[in-house]
């Protein structure tokens, strides 16, 4: 079957800059397709590349779809390369979500709506449900409040950007401020390094998370390490999770399915936090976490209603009963909503 074949490029400005270990992000952009059959099913995907992480750039993707023709068959986005990862994902995700029909308005306020399209926000699922995103160092702690009210009760914290003396005392205050707003409810942190530590700092955070773990009323639970040494010291974080109690998690490591792969054939049976958007085909991801008993998160790489939606869909399907979903990013921009409006 031939697509008629349609895209649009976006900018999102974050209401804040994101400060990782890898650099200061101000402004994502990506690309939203458009695939219309024979009889006029629109299909909507996005490519939400990620380059730093290790998905194709955002020029190497606009270069693929302007060299596309105005129509392309299944088997054109079937074949495309794995070297483009983001590609893959927002072509397959738009064959996948042909409708006749919008989806039924969202159930809350602020339903982001693409020409007749409108994509669900948070409220079709518990925020409780998804890790909310905290900013690096010490405005975590005031942000920490106001996500905690809007109902999230998982929060992931960006560190490895500051001296670690200073960020483990801005952890303390943290885990304290989540203690005291817990009134006996249960809340999980995830911390996650993006590589930027040596082999020395990952192990006074990772014993700093144990001692953690030792306070019997502390109602606060760490729940892993993300990403503490960078992907090419995969050995030394295998031996670091046998040595600690604080699980470590692999993000940067596991960024697409053939690092999956690899990471799984090296023995490793820790969390993998898998991007969806940046990890390639959804059918071979699909495939993968079928025949493989993993420990998965799936996360955002900051993309549009369109690709988080297919995001959560194949979370939804793969992990029902899973962990938190990080999703928890909208509070990120400025503008969710007229953006949107490609002008298809």
């Amino acid at each position: 079957m031939l697509y008629q074949f349609e895209f649009r490029t976006y900018q999102r400005k974050f209401k804040r800059p994101l400060q990782t270990s890898h650099s200061i992000w101000q402004i994502r952009t990506g690309i939203i397709l458009k695939l219309t059959d024979e009889k006029n099913q629109i299909g909507w995907g996005e490519i939400a590349p990620l380059s730093w992480f290790g998905s194709e750039t955002f020029e190497q993707a606009l270069d693929f779809c302007t060299s596309l023709p105005t129509h392309i068959s299944s088997e054109t986005i079937f074949s495309i390369s794995d070297e483009l990862p983001a590609c893959q994902f927002g072509f397959e995700s738009a064959l996948s979500n042909e409708t006749n029909s919008p989806p039924p308005a969202p159930p809350c306020q602020g339903g982001e709506q693409i020409g007749s399209l409108i994509y669900p926000c948070e409220g079709e699922k518990k925020l409780s449900q998804y890790s909310g995103l905290l900013p690096a160092g010490e405005a975590a702690l005031s942000a920490l409040q106001m996500l905690w009210q809007q109902g999230f009760r998982t929060f992931k914290w960006k560190i490895g950007v500051a001296v670690i003396e200073e960020e483990l005392q801005v952890f303390r205050q943290l885990i304290k401020v989540m203690d005291d707003l817990c009134d006996r409810e249960k809340a999980f942190l995830r911390l996650d390094a993006n590589g930027g530590f040596n082999q020395s700092q990952a192990e006074i955070w990772l014993q700093t998370c144990d001692n953690v773990a030792k306070i019997t009323d502390f109602s606060v639970q760490i729940e892993f390490l993300e990403q503490p040494l960078s992907v090419t010291q995969f050995d030394k974080m295998l031996a670091l999770s046998t040595v600690y109690k604080t699980p470590i998690a692999l993000d940067e490591s596991v960024a697409n399915l053939d690092r999956i792969q690899q990471c799984y054939n090296l023995g490793w049976r820790g969390i993998f936090v898998i991007k969806p958007a940046i990890a390639g085909s959804p059918s071979q991801l699909r495939k993968f976490c079928q025949t493989h008993n993993i420990d998965a998160v799936f996360s955002s790489v900051f993309e549009t209603p369109i690709g988080k939606q297919a995001a959560l869909n194949l979370a939804t399907e793969l992990f029902p009963n899973s962990r938190a979903l990080g999703f928890g990013i909208d509070d990120w921009f400025d503008d969710n909503h007229s953006i949107l409006d490609f002008g298809f």
